[in-house]
C-alpha cells in the first residue's frame, strides 16, 4: 500500500489542508522526503493554507520568525512550473548559519544552492500598495546570501502546489557580514558568481530577479499585507535567485560573490564526520 493509499484509508477525517501538512511535517520528522501534495491541495490558496497550518505549528513550538524568502523569481523556472507569479515562504531564526559555517549533514533534504540579494528591514511594510520608495525608506542595508533550498518532496517533484505548501522549499540561509546601504549599490546590475570549491557553478545579475530584486520585494510586501503576516521591522528578505540552482554535496564548500555587496560563504558536513560523532 502506498503512503497515499494509506492517508486515503485512515486519515479521511480532517480536511485535505491538513492531511497536506501531517504529510509534510511526517517528512521532517523522518528524515525522507514524501509524496507529491498536489493530489490533496491543487490550488495557490489551499497550498498556502498548508503553508499556514505548518507556520502556526512552528510558532507554537518556539521558532522565530525572522523573515520571508522570495521563490520562482526566475521567468524560466515560472514557465517550468506554468505559473507567472513568485511564492513566498517562512524564514525562522534556527534556518540561519553565520557567514563561513558548516551546515550538518542531513540537515537539508535534497539540498540545492543559489545566490541572491538579502535586505534586512528597518521599519514595518504595513501599507496595502507599496511604492519603491516606501521600500527604499524601510530598508536598512543589504547583503549577499547563500539560500540552500532543501525539499521535503520526493526527487523534488514538484509542482506549484507542492513548493508552495512546503514552505516555498526552504531549507538554511547564510548572510554576508557587511551590510551595503541602496544608495550605495546597483542591485539591478549586481553581477553575482557562485563557486563550488573554486569551481564557478552559476552565474547572474539582479535583472534576472524579476527584472531587479526590489520588484521582487515589494511583489513580497503587498502579499503579505494580503494574507496578513506583513514584514517588521528587522525582518530579512531573501528576493530570489540571482542565476540557476547549483546541486550540492556533502563536503562541498560554496562561496557566492554579488558586485558591490561583498561574498558569503557556506560548507556542508561530511558525511563521514557526521558517522564519527555518533
Amino acid at each position: 500500500m502506498t503512503e497515499t493509499d494509506t492517508e486515503t484509508a485512515t486519515g479521511t477525517a480532517g480536511s485535505a489542508v491538513e492531511r497536506a501538512a501531517d504529510r509534510i511535517l511526517a517528512a521532517y520528522a523522518s528524515g525522507t522526503p514524501c509524496e507529491p501534495v498536489r493530489d490533496l491541495v491543487a490550488t495557490p490558496d489551499e497550498a498556502y493554507a498548508v503553508q499556514e497550518r505548518l507556520t502556526t505549528r512552528w510558532l507554537g513550538e518556539g521558532r522565530r520568525l525572522v523573515g520571508r524568502k522570495i521563490g520562482l523569481t526566475s521567468e524560466a523556472v515560472q514557465r517550468q512550473l506554468g505559473v507567472d507569479t513568485p511564492d513566498f515562504g517562512m524564514l525562522f531564526a534556527d534556518m540561519a548559519v553565520p557567514d563561513g559555517a558548516e551546515i550538518p549533514a542531513g540537515a537539508v533534504m535534497q539540498a540545492r544552492a543559489e545566490a541572491e540579494v538579502a535586505l534586512v528591514l528597518e521599519h514595518d511594510l504595513t501599507h496595502e500598495r507599496h511604492t519603491v520608495a516606501d521600500l527604499l525608506r524601510a530598508t536598512a542595508f543589504a547583503l549577499p546570501a547563500i539560500e540552500v533550498v532543501g525539499s521535503r518532496i520526493r526527487d523534488w517533484d514538484i509542482t506549484l502546489a507542492d513548493t508552495v505548501a512546503d514552505n516555498a522549499s526552504c531549507g538554511m540561509y547564510a548572510l554576508g557580514s557587511r551590510p551595503v546601504r541602496l544608495a550605495d549599490v546597483d542591485l539591478r546590475l549586481a553581477g553575482m558568481v557562485l563557486e563550488r570549491r573554486g569551481e564557478q557553478v552559476s552565474t547572474g545579475t539582479g535583472t534576472a530577479c524579476l527584472g531587479h530584486p526590489l520588484n521582487a520585494a515589494l511583489w513580497l510586501a503587498d502579499m503579505l499585507v494580503r494574507v496578513g503576516r506583513p514584514l517588521r521591522a528587522g525582518d530579512t528578505v531573501l528576493t530570489g535567485a540571482l542565476g540557476p540552482m547549483a546541486a550540492v554535496a556533502p563536503g562541498d564548500v560554496l562561496e557566492a560573490r554579488i558586485d558591490g555587496l561583498g561574498d558569503v560563504r557556506v560548507a556542508f558536513q561530511k558525511e563521514s564526520a557526521k558517522e564519527d560523532a555518533s
